[in-house]
C-alpha cells in the first residue's frame, strides 16, 4: 500500500446539520483568456480556520462544470470540516493543452493571492480532481515551478501554484495507455477524450506529447502525499492507471494511499457515500495540518 497520509474518519468535526445548507460564494471570477471568464465557488466549512482544497470536475476534458458536483459531492465533504474551492477551465475542443492546466494553476495562484480577503488559510493547499479533473490535478502538483506548464493566465505569478495533498479519484495516470482501448470500449465512449485533449484525431498522432504528459514521467519524492481512488468496475478509466501511479510514487520514496472500491465502476456512488467522504475529508485535514 504505500505508506499512508491519512488518519480515521473521525465524525467529530463540526458538520453543517444538512449539508445542502453549507454557505456557499459563487462564480467568483480568478482569470479572464481568450475572452472567457474563469470562475470558482467556494463551499466553506463550518469553521473558519477549516484546510482548503480545490477540487476540478471531469467530464473528459470537453464537459462539465464547477457546479456540477456541487449537491452530492462538495458541499457534504465541506460539511465534514474541509472548505472546497470549485473551479472552472477551457474546454476542449476549443481549448486543447496545456490551457486547462494553465486555468488551474491561476485559480491556485488567486486563491493564495486572495486568501486573506476571503478569510480562507491559503498557505497549505489541497488539490482533489475527478476523472480528467485528477489528472489535471496531480499534474499541477507534480509540476509545480515547471515554468512552460504555469503559463500567464490570471497573473498573480508572484504566487505559487505548488499543493501540499493531492485526491486522485479514478483518474489518467498514463494518457497512452488510459486511450488503448479495445473496439467494445471504444464504442461505449464516442470520444476521443486524450486525442481531444491534445487537439488531434488519434493520441498516436501526438505519441512524443502524449508520453511526456504521463503523470508516471514527473513523479519525484519530493510529490506531495496522494490518496488515489479508483473503482474495480471502471471500464473507462481502468483502476490500472490509479494503480500504476500508486506504485511510481512508493518506488519514488512519496507518500501515497490507494483505495480500491469493490463493484464501483467509473464516477460510481461508492465514492459519494458518507464513509468515503468522511475518510477523504479526514486525510486532507491531517494532510493540510502541516
Amino acid at each position: 500500500m504505500g505508506r499512508e497520509g491519512g488518519g480515521d474518519a473521525s465524525t467529530r468535526v463540526p458538520r453543517y446539520a444538512d449539508p445542502l445548507m453549507a454557505q456557499v460564494d459563487t462564480d467568483l471570477v480568478f482569470a479572464a483568456d481568450d475572452g472567457v471568464e474563469l470562475a470558482l465557488d467556494v463551499y466553506r466549512a463550518p469553521r473558519d480556520d477549516a484546510p482548503v482544497t480545490v477540487y476540478v470536475h471531469g467530464g473528459g476534458w470537453r464537459a462539465g462544470d464547477k457546479a456540477d458536483d456541487g449537491p452530492r459531492r462538495l458541499a457534504p465533504l465541506s460539511a465534514y470540516g474541509v472548505t472546497v474551492v470549485s473551479v472552472n477551465y477551457r474546454l476542449a475542443p476549443a481549448a486543447t493543452f496545456p490551457s486547462q492546466l494553465h486555468d488551474v494553476k491561476a485559480a491556485v495562484r488567486w486563491l493564495r493571492a486572495n486568501g486573506t480577503r476571503l478569510g480562507l488559510p491559503t498557505e497549505r493547499l489541497g488539490i482533489w480532481g475527478a476523472s480528467a479533473g485528477a489528472y489535471l490535478g496531480s499534474l499541477l502538483a507534480l509540476t509545480a515551478g515547471v515554468d512552460r506548464f504555469e503559463g500567464t493566465v490570471g497573473g498573480n505569478r508572484d504566487q505559487s501554484s505548488a499543493v501540499q495533498a493531492v485526491v486522485h479519484w479514478f483518474g489518467q495516470s498514463d494518457l497512452v495507455a488510459s486511450a488503448s482501448r479495445t473496439a467494445v470500449e471504444a464504442r461505449l465512449l464516442p470520444f476521443a477524450f486524450e486525442a481531444g485533449l491534445l487537439g488531434v484525431a488519434d493520441v498516436t498522432d501526438a505519441a512524443g506529447q502524449a508520453r511526456e504528459l504521463s503523470l508516471l514521467s514527473w513523479v519525484t519524492p519530493g510529490a506531495p502525499p496522494f490518496l488515489i481512488a479508483h473503482g474495480d468496475r471502471d471500464h473507462v478509466i481502468l483502476p490500472s492507471e490509479g494503480e500504476a501511479l500508486h506504485r511510481a510514487l512508493v518506488r519514488a520514496g512519496a507518500d501515497s494511499r490507494f483505495e480500491l472500491l469493490g463493484g464501483t465502476g467509473h464516477e460510481g456512488a461508492g465514492f459519494d457515500s458518507p464513509a468515503s467522504l468522511a475518510m477523504t475529508a479526514a486525510w486532507l485535514r491531517t494532510a493540510l495540518r502541516g
